[in-house]
């Protein structure tokens, strides 16, 4: 397929996915349309996605931000049917990818910076309003339209179900252990929960040569982590004696945890100039004493995902060191009992749709 020519083509582009109608969360069948491929824009084929915990808030509406119909989704991949006259770094038959956001203003200092993700104008890519007045919808559907920015290419090494997840757990664990500076080969890193950014946290920590606990209050998840992930250790979180024995011995703790729960315990873990980075979000504020940092200079801070070159730079990463999301691939119309199972967290690690297999079957 060659690439369009003109700025844009007359019609837009039809459209068919799952879509939640209002805060029940129940996701049902639901044709739509996407802008027309402009200039600047890649338009591919759905080929999976993966189910993110927040699409299971946004469809309830739990943070008070959804708009309805809405089209979940922010961990897409696919194949490049089409580019814009403008576009250069995409071609169709290529492997591409799109997660949290499909838009940033590009001219405030953090995008500048490469920091897209921090724009105060982003657009999220689904329940996010567009610069035409539109709302966006998400990767449970056949066919996205996206600014080529915002595309990120899929390394042939990675399977397209398994990079999916890495496009907003990947990048949001990633992120950190760059930035926080705990990407160093014999740093000790502790991972806080095993979910579906916590695995990935272990993996990608112990590819960058990290010396890696995972910190849990279940003990039936030792095993798991430590023979199937990688991690070197494993810490009951519960277990006085445990963390009593461990204290002031990491260089830094990555906290993937959205439930309430308390910190000063884990502080009490980091060395003198030790980091916790919260990547979770529990709905209530933490407690935070101040004299638990006070005492070591110790530090408390936070990330969320990554911008489009550290997302890309995540990718290839995971593409060279073998590092993948461990998922349970799921037919579309199994959309809903998935909701339900990530509720009850009963998934290793990661839900993906196999929507290029399965959804047209439903149209």
């Amino acid at each position: 397929m060659a690439a369009i020519q003109s700025a844009e083509q007359e019609h837009p582009v039809p459209a068919f996915g799952w879509a939640a109608r209002d805060q029940s969360g129940v996701l049902s069948p639901f044709n739509f349309s996407r802008r027309a491929t402009g200039e600047t824009d890649v338009k591919f084929k759905v080929l999976y996605c993966g189910i993110c915990h927040s699409d299971l808030h946004m469809i309830k509406n739990e943070w008070g931000t959804s708009t309805y119909p809405l089209v979940p989704g922010h961990e897409i991949v696919g194949q490049v049917t089409e580019v814009g006259s403008q576009v250069t770094r995409f071609n169709p038959g290529d492997r591409v990818g799109v997660g949290c956001i499909v838009a940033s203003c590009r001219s405030c200092d953090n995008c500048i910076n490469d920091l897209e993700n921090y724009c105060p104008k982003y657009t999220l890519t689904y329940s996010g309003l567009s610069s035409d007045g539109t709302i966006t919808y998400g990767g449970y559907s056949d066919v996205m339209v996206c600014d080529e920015h915002f595309v990120l290419r899929i390394p042939d090494a990675l399977p397209l179900h398994s990079a999916a997840p890495l496009l907003c757990a990947g990048i949001t664990v990633y992120s950190p252990l760059r930035y926080y500076g705990l990407d160093r080969p014999g740093m000790k890193v502790g991972v806080v929960g095993l979910g579906g950014l916590g695995h990935v946290a272990v993996k990608f920590a112990k590819a960058m040569g990290a010396k890696v606990t995972v910190i849990s209050t279940s003990p039936a998840k030792k095993e798991e982590a430590i023979r199937n992930l990688g991690a070197d250790s494993f810490l009951i979180s519960r277990d006085q004696d445990e963390m009593k024995a461990a204290m002031g011995s990491f260089d830094g703790i990555i906290d993937t945890v959205s439930a309430d729960h308390p910190l000063v315990p884990l502080i009490g873990l980091l060395k003198t100039n030790g980091k916790l980075v919260l990547v979770g979000a529990p709905p209530k504020p933490l407690e935070l004493p101040a004299f638990s940092l006070l005492m070591g200079r110790k530090m408390v801070g936070g990330s969320g995902i990554g911008g489009m070159k550290e997302t890309q730079e995540m990718l290839d990463f995971a593409a060279k060191h073998g590092v993948a999301a461990e998922v349970e691939v799921v037919p579309v119309e199994y959309v809903n009992e998935a909701m339900e199972r990530l509720e009850r967290a009963d998934v290793k690690y990661r839900f993906v749709i196999d929507v290029g297999n399965t959804l047209l079957n439903n149209a």
